[in-house]
């Protein structure tokens, strides 16, 4: 009966939502392919509530850094928490304790082909709680697509009837299905076109203030860091080097950070989300004013 008792309260307390400031912290990261390093010593603490924006070159590791924190990809050597436990020493029971708490959207939505897009969001449901009844992992499938923004009959679809778009947001209904305090997106804008983009940033911030995420976002998307990120995480030198606000960023000495930050595309980004926030408190579009004052030029002062 004791046993009993102490199984019950281990159970409850695994599920417990994580109070600390950090839900994922990593120390001493090495990850080895062979004679190959991606990463050496590498940390990394992630802050409740916050959306992390991971950059990096082509090469530095940013999805295989995701998949040693959710242990699909095992460290050479180091340490890695998440919501305060191991991963890297936990034994298969605990880490069942910890997965069903967190969601992840793969490059490309990772669907499942033969499966519809409700089959697919029940699949974790079924690993997780296999004994909700099939109405109700009906009901939570759907109500899952609802919320990634796809309409309804999407639900019945196959992933094969879906555009880019909307393969993204069935993947991150998902994600959802659990209702996870961790939320893990690897280029979740990639391919999209701009309106798509902005569309699904917009998402992701609203869902992280609604359902109080924490998220890791793995990006290339300079608008998406300037938009959404809280701070971002820079990786270059097989470590992460910085971890701050963009404007914070864009201020330190280091060649990668100012040719990502400050070069072509980098200024672009900035500029665009100037002007948004410019349109944001004008009466009129942009283009209106500029035609307005056009149209009245300002009088020449008499220079006697």
């Amino acid at each position: 009966m004791a046993e009993n008792a102490e199984t019950q309260n281990e159970r409850v307390g695994r599920h417990e939502r994580f109070r600390g400031d950090y839900p994922i912290v990593v120390e001493g990261l090495v990850n080895r392919f062979g004679e190959q390093t991606i990463h050496d010593g590498l940390d990394l603490k992630v802050r409740r509530g916050e959306i992390l924006g991971v950059v990096g070159g082509s090469g530095t590791g940013k999805s295989v850094l995701m998949r040693s924190i959710i242990g699909l990809q095992p460290p050479t050597e180091g340490s890695i928490k998440v919501f305060g436990r191991s991963i890297t020493d936990a034994d298969p029971d605990e880490a069942l304790g910890i997965r069903d708490r967190w969601g992840v959207l793969f490059q490309g939505g990772a669907l499942f082909s033969t499966l519809t897009v409700g089959e697919n969001v029940e699949v974790p449901l079924k690993q997780f709680y296999p004994d909700l009844s099939p109405e109700l992992m009906h009901d939570i499938a759907r109500y899952k697509v609802l919320l990634s923004g796809l309409p309804e009959e999407a639900v019945n679809k196959f992933p094969s009837e879906l555009s880019g778009g909307m393969k993204k947001r069935a993947g991150l209904a998902r994600a959802l299905s659990l209702d996870p305090e961790l939320l893990f997106l690897d280029e979740p804008t990639a391919g999209l076109d701009p309106i798509g983009a902005a569309a699904f940033d917009q998402l992701t911030l609203q869902l992280k203030k609604a359902l109080g995420l924490t998220v890791f976002l793995i990006t290339h998307d300079l608008d998406s860091l300037h938009e959404i990120c809280d701070r971002v995480a820079v990786l270059a030198d097989k470590k992460v080097i910085a971890v701050d606000t963009v404007p914070n960023l864009m201020e330190l000495d280091h060649e990668w950070i100012q040719e990502y930050f400050n070069g072509p595309r980098g200024r672009a980004a900035l500029t665009a989300q100037a002007l948004d926030e410019l349109r944001q408190h004008m009466d009129q579009p942009i283009a209106a004013q500029t035609i307005k004052a056009l149209d009245n030029p300002r009088p020449k002062k008499d220079k006697t």
